[in-house]
């Protein structure tokens, strides 16, 4: 298990954990691993009833589950509010139970925070982009408490690296990375890290 908690390791680095919803996990998956300070990024599930949920269940809806990534960062690298700043920019925060073709509640915009602090700069962060009238619709982005995260199956971890080529990654999720390096190039890996 994770420490959620801001830990200093023994490399002197602070170890932090962040959890999204923003639709498909592969998508969001995709973008977070490319971020320097980020040190891993599981697909999953979380915010449902159901115990051990299968991609098969949560598909219909009915476990109440979205489909999320957890996020582990060193806070010394990246910060929280970066990564707040990053999910906003690659997904569309203003769309209840979808991103583009993507329909149901599992597809949801969600933040689940570990700690208070998480909870505060999210609550900021999207009043700042309220105020500044960023999105012309209002923002659906919900925010909770995160509650237990269940790893998604084998073949759904680092899908975008692996599976390029596919439809959906070349047509859905290529775009989201092309967009995230034009904004967000100081913030990427350098290739090969």
């Amino acid at each position: 298990m994770i420490n959620t908690d801001p830990t200093l390791n023994s490399l002197g680095t602070t170890t932090e954990v962040a959890t999204f919803a923003g639709g498909c996990f592969w998508c969001t998956e995709a973008v977070f691993l490319s971020l320097t300070g980020v040190k891993s990024v599981e697909s999953g599930y979380i915010g449902g009833k159901t115990i051990n949920p299968t991609y098969k269940e949560i598909c219909t809806g009915e476990t109440g589950h979205a489909e999320a990534v957890q996020i582990t960062f060193d806070g010394n690298e990246i910060s929280f509010s970066d990564l707040l700043q990053v999910f906003f920019a690659t997904h569309d925060p203003t769309t209840l139970n979808r991103q583009g073709n993507d329909v149901g509640t599992q597809y949801r915009s969600e933040i689940f925070y570990h700690t208070e602090h998480q909870r505060k700069f999210a609550e900021d962060y999207i009043n700042l982009l309220t105020v500044a009238q960023t999105f012309s619709k209002p923002i659906v982005t919900k925010i909770s408490k995160a509650s237990h995260f269940y790893v998604a199956e084998d073949y759904h971890q680092n899908y975008y690296n692996l599976n390029k080529s596919l439809g959906y990654c070349s047509y859905v999720i290529t775009p989201k990375m092309e967009k995230l390096r034009e904004l967000f190039s100081s913030k990427l890996k350098k290739s090969g890290s």
